[in-house]
């Protein structure tokens, strides 16, 4: 299959056809979500994204909200920048805490977390590079719940990434959240087909 990097309005289905197949699409994009999510430590989800995860997602908005053509617009500008653009990765980063108290308590220490995430392959780190549509830690230091990253690979990176067997570690390097996971061999050979 070709690898996607855009979903265009020609790839929107009608909201009547789409609610036909919705039970089945969710049932396959859950599936491939599987070999898409490393949890960093006791909190941290990464969640990488590409053009099927996207498709859903802005099929779920529609679906959901109802906007008709007016919103079909307004997704395209919100999801098209979180599908891999060939040389890159794209997570959606959450940090899940589902007591309030606990979680405010955790974010509020958490301040710049979205510059301190990265990707080593081997001894070669990519460092992350957060989505520039919002500031993600506020003026108080409080750092969001949701982080969109990317993270841009050079070819040799690309190369490295593709082996199979390479030692892949996702990590968060800060003060107060320091954890890393080694991505499991089925992950990464998921992730390397984002690559072009």
């Amino acid at each position: 299959m070709m690898t996607r990097f855009e979903i265009t309005k020609a790839d929107i289905m009608a909201p009547a056809e789409y609610a036909k197949i919705r039970g089945d699409r969710r049932k396959a994009v859950t599936a491939i979500k599987r070999n898409r999510r490393i949890s960093v430590g006791p909190f941290a989800t990464f969640y990488f994204e590409n053009f099927e995860t996207m498709w859903h997602q802005v099929h779920e908005m529609l679906h959901i909200e109802k906007g008709g053509d007016a919103q079909i617009a307004d997704e395209l500008a919100a999801y098209n920048p979180l599908i891999p653009k060939g040389r890159e990765l794209v997570a959606t980063v959450m940090f899940e805490i589902e007591d309030p108290v606990r979680r405010k308590q955790v974010l509020d220490k958490l301040g710049g977390v979205e510059n301190t995430m990265s990707l080593t392959i081997g001894d070669q780190k990519v460092a992350g590079v957060p989505e520039e549509d919002v500031d993600r830690t506020n003026a108080a230091g409080k750092a969001s719940s949701v982080h969109f990253m990317h993270f841009p690979f050079t070819t040799e990176q690309v190369a490295a990434f593709k082996k199979p067997g390479a030692r892949v570690v996702v990590s968060i390097d800060h003060p107060e959240y320091a954890h890393l996971a080694v991505i499991p061999e089925s992950a990464r050979e998921a992730l390397s087909a984002d690559f072009a």
